[in-house]
C-alpha cells in the first residue's frame, strides 16, 4: 500500500476543507482580491503554493488590503497592512469571532448561503421542531456563535478587540472578493488545528467567495489532472497499518505511526520504499523509526528511492538515486492562480544529446552517475516482476501504440498530451505540430476557459442524459442514482453543486455525528495541548512552533543546492527579548530545549518579531551525516556520533561542524559557515490528531541557559517515553469498530490511494 508522509505536513487542513466542501486545498485568486487573509508566512515559505507571491503582490497593487495571523514577524507579516500575531492555538476563535460580527452585522451574503449551505440538514437534524427557515438558521446561527464575542477572542489570542473587529468588517465589505488561506501553520501544528481550516472556510462560505473572481475555489477546480492511457483497479486489500480502525477520519495514511504499529506486533513489512521521503529526519521521534529499520523482525527489506542523500537511506538496503526536476519527465500542474494550466518538464541532457543526434535508451544513461528518472525505473521493474504477464502488472506498462511491447517514456507523455488535455492538440496543429511536439517545446499548456471553466463550478446545470434514473429528495434537494449523490435541485435546477454528501456547503457534517464526534459537527474552536492555559513561563515553560519555513529551502531536499545554503545555514532559537531576559541569555548564547521525550541544544536569537512566550526554530536544517566522506552534502550537514546509551535511550554529537573541503567544485573550499543547524525534530514525540490523524507539531518545551556539559547541537531522546506519549494520544480516539453497517471509514471521502470500495465494509 501506499504510506505518504501527508500526516506530517497537511492532512489537518485538508480534513477541513474537505469536510465543508468534499476538495481537501483552497485555490485563492489574489490577483483579483479586494481583502487577503493569510495564516501563517505563504509570501515565502518556499513550498509549490509559493508563485502565488506574486498573485498576492498584484493584488496589493490593485488595492487589496492583506491580513497575515502568525505569531513571527515573517516577511510576509512584514508586508501586510495587518500583523496578527496570535497565540497558536487561538486562531479558530479569532475567525468564530470574525464570522460572528459578520453574521450580527448582517455584512453576510444571504442568498449564497440560502442556495448553497445545507442548512435544511441542520435544521432537521438538531430543530426538527422548530420552522424550517433559513431566517431561523441564521439566528439559531447567531446564537451558536454567542460567546464568540471580540473580547473572548482577544483573550484566547492576545489581540486587539478593535483589530478583529475592523478586519471582521473589512471581509465582510469585501464581499465574494474576499480570499483567504491556511495550508500547514496552525493547522499543522495544534490539536484540533482542523478546525482552523474549518473556521477561514467558514468566512468564504458567508461572504458568498467560493469560487468566485477575487475569492477562493476549491484546489479541483483550478488543478489539472490528466488521465493516463490506462489505470488499475483499486486494490481489493484493507490495509490497517495504512487505515488502523482508531482513526476512521483520518485524511490520509497514518504513516508516522508505522514504528509504533511494528512495535506492538499489528504486522510487519516484507518491503518497504521511501520515496522522497526522509522520515528518519522529518518525521518526529526519528530514533524510533531507525529502530525499526534496523530491525528485520519488523521490515526484511527498506529501499530508499531518493534525488538527494537523505538520513533515513544510511538505513536502506538499497539506496536508489532518482532525478532531480531537469534530471526526468514528468508532469506538473498547481492551483497557483484563477486558471488551468499543465507543465512538462523534460531531463536536460537527454534532450540535449538527443538533439546532437546521441541516441539515448534510458535517461540514466544521460544523467550524471547513475540517476534514474522513476518513471522507468517502476516501468522495468514491472517488467522484471512479471516478465511475461501472468501476475495482471505488466499490462499497465505495455505500450498503447504497439500492443505487447513495453511502453516507451516519450509514449506514455505522447499519449496523455494527445488524449487528455483538452485544447492542446489543436493548439499544437496551429503551430503545425504534434501535441508532444509542442510541449516538448513550450513546456507548459493553460487549458482554453471554455473547455475549462473556473469559476461558479457547483453551478452548473445537469443535463437530461445525467438525470436519467435519478431520484430527488424532497426535503433538502439531493440528486442521487443508486444510493451516490450526483447534484441538488436549488430554486427548480439541477446543478452538480459540491462533492459533498448533501451536494452542498456543509455548515453541519453529519458525517461527524455518525463516526463519533457530535460535538464538532459545525464549525468551532478546540482547545490546542498547547493552549495557554498549559504554558507556566515561571516554570521555564514556553510553545515551541518548530515548523515555520524558509524561503530558501525546501523541505531536507535543498541540502545539495549549496548557494541556498550560503543564504540560510544555521536554525536558532527565537525568543523574545522579555523572554530571553528571565531565561537569562542573549543572541548566540546556547540554550537547552527539552521535551517530553528528551532535549536538544541550540544557540538563542533575541528578537522582537515574536510574540512573548512563544519560541520557534525553523524547519530545513541540522542535516547530518555518519561518515566524513559520505551522506548529506558537506556545505549542509556536520558529521555526527549518533548511537544509544541504553535499551532506549539515544544521543547525537557533533564530531566536526560544516568545513571547507577540497573537491572538483572551487567553491567547496571556499565555505564560511561552520554550523549547520540543530536536529528538532528528533526530540519530538508523535501527536497524532485523534481525528485528522495529523502530527499536531507545536510543543511543551522548557527553555534553559546550557549546561555545563551541553555542546551546540546535543540530542538526547528516550524512545520508550515516545512510545508511552504515543499510547497517550492513541487513548484520545473513538474507534467505530462496531457500526451495524459494517463501515471502516465513509465512503465519500476522498483519498489519493482508495482501496475498493468492498473493502470499506468488515466482513462478518
Amino acid at each position: 500500500g501506499h504510506n505518504s508522509h501527508t500526516n506530517v505536513c497537511s492532512s489537518a487542513a485538508r480534513f477541513g476543507y474537505q469536510i465543508w466542501c468534499g476538495a481537501d486545498r483552497p485555490s485563492p485568486d489574489y490577483a483579483n482580491a479586494r481583502f487577503i487573509l493569510l495564516i501563517s508566512s505563504h509570501l515565502e515559505t518556499g513550498h509549490y503554493f509559493n508563485p502565488q507571491a506574486q498573485r498576492i503582490i498584484e493584488g496589493k497593487m490593485m488595492g487589496a488590503k492583506l491580513a497575515v495571523m502568525d505569531p513571527r514577524l515573517s516577511n510576509t507579516a512584514s508586508m501586510a497592512d495587518y500583523w496578527l500575531p496570535t497565540w497558536p492555538g487561538s486562531e479558530a476563535a479569532v475567525l468564530l469571532a470574525m464570522a460572528r460580527i459578520i453574521l450580527v452585522e448582517r455584512l453576510y451574503n444571504g442568498e449564497y448561503m440560502r442556495r448553497w449551505v445545507n442548512w435544511q440538514d441542520y435544521l432537521a437534524a438538531e430543530h426538527s421542531g422548530e420552522e424550517q427557515t433559513f431566517e431561523r438558521f441564521i439566528e439559531l446561527m447567531i446564537d451558536l456563535y454567542a460567546e464568540y464575542t471580540p473580547a473572548f477572542a482577544a483573550k484566547e489570542s492576545g489581540l486587539t478587540e478593535e483589530s478583529i473587529v475592523d478586519i471582521a468588517r473589512q471581509i465582510g465589505h469585501a464581499g465574494t472578493a474576499f480570499a483567504a488561506h491556511t495550508w500547514r501553520a496552525a493547522s499543522a501544528g495544534n490539536l484540533g488545528g482542523w478546525q482552523v481550516a474549518r473556521a477561514i472556510w467558514f468566512l468564504s462560505v458567508l461572504t458568498g467567495s467560493i469560487g468566485t473572481p477575487g475569492g477562493t475555489a476549491p484546489n479541483s477546480w483550478n488543478k489539472f489532472v490528466p488521465a493516463p492511457f490506462l489505470k488499475p483497479s483499486p486494490s481489493e486489500v484493507w490495509n490497517e497499518l495504512l487505515f488502523p480502525p482508531e482513526y476512521p477520519l483520518a485524511n490520509y495514511e497514518m504513516s508516522i505511526l508505522l514504528p509504533y504499529f511494528l512495535k506492538e506486533g499489528r504486522g510487519k513489512l516484507a518491503a518497504y520504499f521511501t520515496r522522497v521521503y526522509n522520515p528518519v529526519w522529518t518525521n518526529p521521534d526519528g530514533t524510533s523509526w531507525i529502530e525499526m529499520l534496523t530491525n528485520e523482525a519488523q521490515v526484511e527489506l527498506h529501499a530508499a528511492l531518493t534525488p538527494v542523500w537523505s538520513e533515513t537511506a544510511w538505513y536502506a538496503d538499497y539506496v536508489l538515486p532518482m532525478g532531480v526536476g531537469s534530471e526526468r519527465h514528468d508532469l506538473m500542474s498547481q492551483e497557483t492562480h484563477a486558471a488551468r494550466w499543465i507543465g512538462y518538464r523534460q531531463p536536460v541532457l537527454r534532450v540535449y544529446k538527443e538533439r546532437h543526434g546521441e541516441a539515448v535508451q534510458f535517461t540514466y544513461q544521460a544523467n550524471p552517475g547513475e540517476v534514474w528518472e522513476e518513471d522507468e525505473f517502476w516501468i522495468e521493474l514491472s517488467w522484471r516482476i512479471d516478465p511475461d504477464g501472468s501476475l495482471g502488472i505488466r499490462t499497465y506498462f505495455e505500450s498503447p501504440y504497439r500492443p505487447g511491447q513495453k511502453l516507451g517514456i516519450e509514449e506514455y507523455y505522447r499519449w496523455i498530451f494527445e488524449h487528455s488535455v483538452p485544447g492542446l492538440p489543436e493548439a499544437a496543429a496551429r503551430e503545425q505540430l504534434t501535441p508532444l511536439e509542442f510541449m516538448q517545446k513550450y513546456g507548459s499548456f493553460e487549458i482554453p476557459r471554455e473547455k475549462a471553466p473556473v469559476f461558479s463550478l457547483n453551478e452548473r446545470e445537469l443535463q437530461p442524459a445525467e438525470l436519467a434514473g435519478t431520484s430527488v429528495d424532497e426535503r433538502s434537494g439531493k440528486i442521487a442514482r443508486n444510493g451516490t449523490a450526483i447534484g441538488v435541485m436549488v430554486d427548480g435546477k439541477a446543478y452538480e453543486g459540491f462533492p459533498t454528501m448533501s451536494r452542498k456547503l456543509e455548515f453541519y457534517s453529519a458525517t461527524m455525528k455518525e463516526w463519533g464526534w457530535p460535538e464538532y459537527a459545525l464549525p468551532g474552536y478546540i482547545h490546542s495541548h498547547v493552549h495557554r492555559s498549559a504554558i507556566d513561563h515561571e516554570r521555564g515553560e514556553y510553545l515551541l512552533i518548530p515548523t515555520f519555513r524558509l524561503p530558501t529551502l525546501i523541505h531536507t531536499r535543498s541540502g545539495n543546492a549549496k548557494w541556498l545554503y550560503e543564504i540560510s545555514n544555521a536554525n536558532p532559537v527565537w525568543l523574545h527579548p522579555d523572554d530571553a531576559e528571565r531565561i537569562g541569555v542573549e543572541t548566540g548564547d546556547l540554550l537547552r530545549v527539552s521535551t517530553e521525550i528528551g532535549y536538544y541544544v541550540n544557540r538563542a536569537w533575541v528578537t522582537d518579531g515574536i510574540r512573548p512566550g512563544v519560541v520557534a526554530c525553523s524547519h530545513h536544517m541540522g542535516r547530518w551525516r555518519l561518515e566524513t566522506g559520505s551522506g548529506t552534502d558537506r556545505w549542509a550537514s556536520a558529521l555526527v556520533a549518533l548511537g544509544k546509551e541504553s535499551d532506549s535511550t539515544w544521543r547525537m554529537r557533533q564530531i566536526e561542524g560544516i568545513r571547507p573541503f577540497e573537491s572538483e567544485d572551487p567553491d567547496s573550499a571556499r565555505i564560511f559557515w561552520r554550523e549547520g543547524g540543530v536536529h528538532q525534530n528528533l526530540t519530538f514525540p508523535v501527536h497524532p490528531d485523534p481525528i485528522s490523524g495529523m502530527h499536531c507539531w507545536h510543543q511543551k518545551v522548557t527553555v534553559e541557559t546550557a549546561r555545563a556539559d551541553d555542546r551546540y547541537g546535543d540530542v538526547y531522546v528516550d524512545t520508550n517515553k515516545a512510545h508511552e506519549v504515543y499510547q497517550r494520544w492513541l487513548e484520545m480516539t473513538r474507534p467505530q469498530v462496531d457500526r451495524p453497517d459494517g463501515l471502516r471509514r465513509p465512503l465519500w471521502m476522498i483519498r489519493p490511494y482508495r482501496p475498493g470500495a468492498s473493502t470499506f465494509r468488515r466482513q462478518g
